[in-house]
Parts: structure tokens; C-alpha cells; sequence
């Protein structure tokens, strides 16, 4: 019959051995992000909203319908029927400049549904990195339990066995009771990450999905080069192409309120009917006279400073996601470096504790209260550990979605 120490020893091993699941959906993140892409409500509104703008587009250079003025004439005596076709024209490079604030509107339109999309996957990152947590740290507390439940059976039988007190199972029942509270709590979490993917995915919350089964790899540290980010920040972040896009709006539109200095008019040819027989034909040409200067120049001084506005929303947007772009930059090269300390020294140091720990109490050369504090510390390393994993994956979707691509 094998001892409590061994069936221990194997227990341990699993505990260091965290099991994964290869399921469809939720299982990786790719996945996830594709079903979104064709799912996501609001995704699609975005895209509806940019065809829109397309199609807004089209008649936005051309010319107003002309306009058919019917006048009979000296109806009394059947004098005849005038008819007067008359067409609105624009001066001219006006069409030209109202087709080309609609063209800045499909831009604006495009860069809002490239910034929906990376709101939306980065609300998706996020989240299934918060799932893959909870799931693991659930894992790991399973495993500790089981452990535990080990080390009560060890302590009852040295009890019952008279080698130690009371105090050994009253103490491993503690640690049981307090880590079955967490799990608790890791439960009711990993609930919450299930019903918000379900959510951001357009399914029902309580909707099944598959265990995430890994975390994304981080791009090489020669991807993560500040300068060459910085300059794909400034080419792609969607809200700097909106931005952008308002800016050239705000120009056309300016250049289209200078135009309005100088007169539209309108072009008519009549001819004159009696019976059938065109007896008479008349040209006209109509002007609008711009007069009310005042209001002219309070139209032009405000598309000045709609346009000077526009420049410094744009700047004040490139200084602050230049700023988050350093600072989560910075915020990644930490915990990959806290991850990679644990990983390489900590978690090997504690762990060579607790097998020591387990041998001595085998011994009776080390205390159980020892071996409970080796199993502590070794929990706490592997949960210090995850989390750095997790705080990577979250600096790695926050700087995705400031450059609005992926690394």
C-alpha cells in the first residue's frame, strides 16, 4: 500500500501540472475575435453607419433638380401656355467643394469603424484575459484543495497515531476553509467574464463557452521598439484618423464659406405655346445678391475657428495617446520582467521549499506549521506569476488598441 507522503508527492506534481481544454468558441481568442467581427451589433451599426456616408457621398457635388414653371397665358382668349425650365447652378468650384466635405465624411465614417472595432476587440482581450485567470486561478485553488484534503488525512492519521496535536488538523482545516472561500469568490469572477464575452459576442449570457486554453505569445521586444510605435500610433490610431478627417472638413468648409462671397445663379429658357406651335422663346439668368456681409463674415470667421479647433483637438489627442502609449510600454517591460523572475527564480525556490518542507515533516524534523507555510508561499508564487501573465496580455490589447492594429 502506497503512504500518505507518496499519494502526497503525486498530488503535488499535478498541482504543478495545470490541465488545458481545446473546445470551439472561447477556447482561444482569435476565434472570439471572429465571431465578433460577424456578430457584434454594434460593429455592424458602425459599418451601416460608413455605407451610409458612401452613398451620402454621391449627390453631394451634384447639381438641384430643375424646376418646371407652367404659365398659361390670357386664358380669357386662349392667348397660349408659357413654359419656363429653370436649373440652379452653383458658382463655380462650389460642387466640386461640397463633394469634397462629403469625401472627408466617408473618411470620418471609415476611422469610426476602425475605432469600434479596436474598442471592441480590446473590450474582448480584455475580457478573455480576465476568463483565462479566473479559470486558471480556479484551477490552481482546486488543486491546493485537494492538496490540503492530502495533508488533513497525513495530520489525522499522526494524530489519531499520537505523533502530533490536535492543533496540526485544526490548522490544515482552516487553510481548507479559507481557500474554499476564494473559490468562491474565483467562481462568481469567472461567472462575470462568461456572461461579458457572451455579451460583447451578441449571444445569451449564460451561453456555453470552452475554457480558454492559452494565453496570446508576446510580439518579439524588437516589435516593441517606442520610436517605431509611436510613428505607427501617428499613421493608424483611428481616433487620430478622425481627427484628421475633421480637419479637412473644417478646410473645405472654410474654402466653401469664401465661396459664398460671390453669386449663385439660376439659368431659364421659356418658350411660348399656342396650340402646338412654339410662337415665342425667352432666355432668363437670375442672380442672388450677396449683400448681408456681416452675416457672410461671422459664417467665415466661424468655420476659422472650427478649423483651428479641429488642429488642436487633434494634437491634444496625439500628446495623450503618445503618453499612454509610453506609459503602457513601460507598464509591459515590468511585468514581463516581474513575470520572468518568478518564473526563473521564485517559483523554483519555493517550490524546492515546500519538497523540502515535506521530506523534513516526514522526518519529523520540520513542524506542520512549516510545511503549511511552504504550501502558502508556493500558492502565492504560482498566483504572483499568473498575474504578471495577465497584466502582459492587458498592457499588450491597450497598446493594439492605440496603434488600431494588431503586433
Amino acid at each position: 500500500m502506497k503512504s500518505p507522503l507518496f499519494v502526497l508527492s503525486m498530488l503535488y506534481a499535478l498541482w504543478l501540472s495545470p490541465a488545458s481544454a481545446e473546445e470551439p468558441l472561447g477556447s482561444d481568442l482569435d476565434g472570439l475575435l471572429n465571431y465578433a467581427s460577424e456578430h457584434n451589433p454594434g460593429f455592424a451599426a458602425a459599418r451601416f453607419e460608413a455605407e451610409a456616408a458612401l452613398q451620402r457621398a454621391k449627390p453631394a457635388g451634384a447639381l438641384p433638380d430643375p424646376v418646371l414653371r407652367i404659365e398659361p397665358m390670357d386664358i380669357t382668349r386662349q392667348g397660349g401656355t408659357r413654359y419656363l425650365l429653370m436649373q440652379s447652378v452653383p458658382w463655380f468650384g462650389k460642387r466640386g467643394l461640397q463633394g469634397e466635405v462629403a469625401q472627408t465624411r466617408i473618411a470620418q465614417a471609415d476611422g469610426q469603424v476602425a475605432a469600434n472595432w479596436t474598442e471592441l476587440s480590446n473590450r474582448i482581450k480584455a475580457t478573455y484575459t480576465m476568463y483565462y485567470y479566473t479559470v486558471a486561478s480556479e484551477r490552481l485553488a482546486q488543486q491546493t484543495l485537494n492538496l490540503l484534503d492530502s495533508l488533513e488525512q497525513i495530520a489525522r492519521t499522526r494524530y489519531a497515531n499520537g505523533l502530533t496535536t490536535q492543533q496540526e488538523v485544526i490548522q490544515v482545516q482552516v487553510e481548507q476553509t479559507q481557500l474554499q472561500s476564494e473559490l468562491i469568490t474565483l467562481q462568481n469572477e469567472r461567472h462575470h467574464s462568461h456572461a461579458r464575452l457572451n455579451t460583447l459576442l451578441s449571444r445569451p449570457v449564460s451561453a456555453p463557452l470552452a475554457e480558454p486554453a492559452r494565453l496570446r505569445k508576446l510580439p518579439p521586444l524588437a516589435e516593441l521598439d517606442k520610436a517605431a510605435l509611436l510613428e505607427r500610433l501617428r499613421a493608424r490610431n483611428p481616433q487620430l484618423r478622425i481627427a484628421e478627417a475633421d480637419i479637412q472638413s473644417a478646410e473645405k468648409s472654410r474654402e466653401l464659406s469664401y465661396a459664398n462671397r460671390y453669386p449663385d445663379f439660376t439659368l431659364g429658357v421659356a418658350p411660348t405655346l399656342r396650340g402646338s406651335t412654339a410662337r415665342q422663346w425667352d432666355l432668363m439668368i437670375e442672380f442672388n445678391i450677396p449683400l448681408q456681409q456681416s452675416s457672410r463674415r461671422a459664417q467665415e470667421g466661424e468655420s476659422v475657428s472650427m478649423l483651428a479647433a479641429a488642429n488642436a483637438r487633434k494634437q491634444a489627442l496625439l500628446d495623450r495617446t503618445q503618453s499612454e502609449l509610453s506609459e503602457t510600454l513601460s507598464a509591459l517591460e515590468s511585468a514581463r520582467r516581474t513575470e520572468t523572475l518568478i518564473g526563473t527564480r521564485l517559483l523554483p525556490q519555493t517550490e524546492l521549499t515546500y519538497q523540502s518542507a515535506l521530506a523534513g515533516y516526514e522526518t519529523g524534523k520540520v513542524s506542520f506549521a512549516t510545511l503549511i507555510e511552504a504550501q502558502k508561499q508556493i500558492l502565492k508564487s504560482r498566483r504572483q506569476h499568473l498575474q504578471a501573465q495577465t497584466d502582459m496580455q492587458l498592457r499588450l490589447a491597450d497598446i493594439e488598441n492605440l496603434l488600431g492594429e494588431e503586433l
